[in-house]
């Protein structure tokens, strides 16, 4: 295994992080949607790639990592190759076996269910972490947390304890990738996050009210809204700067190969 467990994980690929430039940014339109975001780190810059909805590539000093890459491996053509691959859960949008096929054969974190799903060749180069699992990659931190829904309907989508979000303390700031969740105790008891990227999509996620409110108690740096189609990001915006977080928003191009 090229990832090895101990509270978490020691890996010998690449890291992210991230920062933010724009202050508050509410595009009007898919123009005016900044489609590259570049993050100053005490570690160095870091240059964040939206792919598609979820997907995302992140450029490091010390390599590249490919977030819940979907889409086939031709949507990654232009972009560096990575280093890492880190999946948050097994939905289609997040999970994609014939786009990983395609990728450069680097080491993965998932959580258990997608680790089961994996071939077992990718297994071999793949570790599974569980909700609140810590480790090192790079000797930056990484944690585990848990993405889940809490509404009632939506229950049987994400269910607690199975899939992942994704804490990355890097160059001395702390990044989250929130996953597939609601507006979860874990979530709003988080603090110090520099950047967040934080979904709102119904009937899967969250409302843009619950995304706003979770944003407001534990107020990151910076937010980008992720994973939101037909969500009204511009109230989430809204929302977010009427609160006292101190938050900035920045709503990325993530749907351009929709026009």
């Amino acid at each position: 295994m090229l990832i090895s467990r101990r509270t978490g994980l020691k890996l010998a690929a690449a890291f992210l992080g991230s920062a933010l430039i724009p202050a508050f940014a509410m595009a009007q339109d898919a123009e005016a949607m900044p489609s590259k975001l570049t993050h100053p780190t005490d570690a160095g810059d870091v240059v964040i790639h939206p792919v598609d909805h979820a997907s995302m590539v992140w450029e490091t000093p010390a390599g590249v990592i490919y977030v819940d890459p979907v889409g086939g491996p031709d949507a990654y053509a232009d972009l560096p190759a990575p280093d890492l691959i880190l999946i948050t859960h097994e939905h289609g949008d997040h999970f994609d076996q014939p786009t990983l096929d395609g990728l450069a054969e680097v080491p993965l974190i998932t959580n258990k269910a997608v680790f089961d799903m994996l071939p077992k060749a990718m297994q071999d180069r793949a570790t599974a972490m569980a909700n609140g699992d810590t480790g090192t990659a790079l000797d930056y931190d990484l944690e585990a947390i848990p993405a889940y829904n809490i509404t009632e309907d939506r229950l049987q989508y994400h269910p607690k304890g199975r899939d992942n979000g994704y804490i990355l303390a890097i160059g001395g700031k702390r990044f989250l990738i929130a996953g597939d969740t609601e507006d979860t105790p874990e979530l709003r008891a988080l603090t110090d996050i520099a950047v967040a990227f934080v979904p709102m999509n119904l009937p899967y996620t969250m409302t843009v009210e619950q995304a706003a409110d979770a944003v407001a108690e534990f107020a990151p740096q910076t937010v980008y809204p992720y994973h939101f189609r037909d969500s009204d990001v511009q109230e989430f915006a809204r929302l977010v700067g009427e609160s006292d977080a101190k938050t900035q928003v920045v709503i990325a191009d993530w749907y351009h190969s929709e026009g």
